[in-house]
């Protein structure tokens, strides 16, 4: 029974990411059916038929990457370097084709409902579901770049980058009038962390993502702490947050492209922000592991090696 349950729950999570895309484009349809508005795009396309048909081709584009990449991680496994290479390139391919084929879409869609007077929910769902179907796209472009882009690299000054995220975030946070503790402990004594090489941009990148993240899955008044040490000869970046929490059953699964727990569905998302942080670790040689109490809080680790 359990090896059953093994089997078919990684194809039901297959399918559900993969068709979710189509059925939020059809709820956004039938809200804009149902408020009697009936948008045109280019003087040809009704709106409804538009976002059904943006719906489609995103699973299309997701489906079709995780495909992909299904194919490269088993050739891997077997060692097929050189399949491995040519599959790489196709998927990149594939998704560069589709991210032309829907940007232009998704453009026209939201460029015709902000210019919209109607304050309807239907309009207002459709505004929602077509900004987060661009921001899925985009991010799913950076991740297929990422995995094949020669990175920059030099000596990068580990503790310089965690501290400007870190300033920049609180900034931020307090802008928004957010209310969370917010504290960096990098060593200077007996000396200060190592540098290691790589591309100081994509570090960045990573460290904002953890730094959000914790935020975005914990209560306002929690605390988040950024700590930096050395280890074995590797940079350890750690952002520990009071939030939320993974159960054990889906902390296996935060590193899967697009996948969201329970908790995290409370909130906008994409699923994409920990498989960032994963692929800038390993571009760089490194790894990142996760710890999780529910209702205790998070802890994710980063490591790089150093110079």
């Amino acid at each position: 029974m359990s090896r059953d349950r093994a089997t078919w729950r990684p194809r039901v999570l297959w399918l559900t990411v993969i068709l979710a895309p189509l059925l939020l484009a059809a709820v956004a349809a039938l809200a804009v059916a149902l408020t009697h508005t009936n948008w045109v795009i280019h003087t040809t396309t009704p709106l409804t038929t538009l976002l059904l048909v943006l719906g489609a081709g995103l699973s299309l584009l997701i489906g079709g990457t995780l495909a992909i990449r299904r194919v490269l991680t088993s050739r891997h496994a077997i060692g097929y370097a050189a399949g491995a290479a040519v599959e790489s390139e196709a998927h990149r391919r594939f998704i560069a084709r589709l991210d032309h084929e829907l940007k232009n879409p998704v453009t026209a869609i939201r460029a015709a409902l902000e210019a919209s007077v109607d304050e309807s929910p239907g309009l207002r769902v459709a505004a929602g579901q077509a900004d987060r179907l661009a921001a899925l796209i985009g991010e799913l472009r950076s991740l297929s770049a990422l995995e094949t882009a020669e990175l920059e690299r030099g000596p990068v000054d580990t503790a310089a980058v965690v501290a400007d995220e870190v300033a920049a975030f609180i900034e931020e946070q307090q802008a928004l009038g957010e209310s969370r503790e917010i504290d960096l402990h990098l060593p200077s004594a007996p000396w200060p962390l190592p540098r290691v090489a790589g591309d100081a941009d994509l570090i960045a990148v990573a460290v904002r993502n953890l730094l959000v993240n914790a935020a975005k899955y914990s209560d306002p008044g929690s605390r988040i702490e950024i700590r930096g040490t050395e280890d074995a000869g590797h940079v350890v970046l750690e952002i520990a947050d009071t939030g939320w929490g993974i159960t054990s059953e889906e902390l296996e699964h935060v590193w899967d492209e697009l996948w969201r727990g329970s908790e995290a569905r409370r909130v906008e998302g994409t699923g994409l922000g920990l498989s960032l942080v994963r692929l800038v670790a390993r571009r760089h040689g490194g790894e990142v592991s996760v710890r999780s109490i529910p209702g205790t809080g998070t802890s994710v680790r980063v490591y790089l090696p150093a110079l």
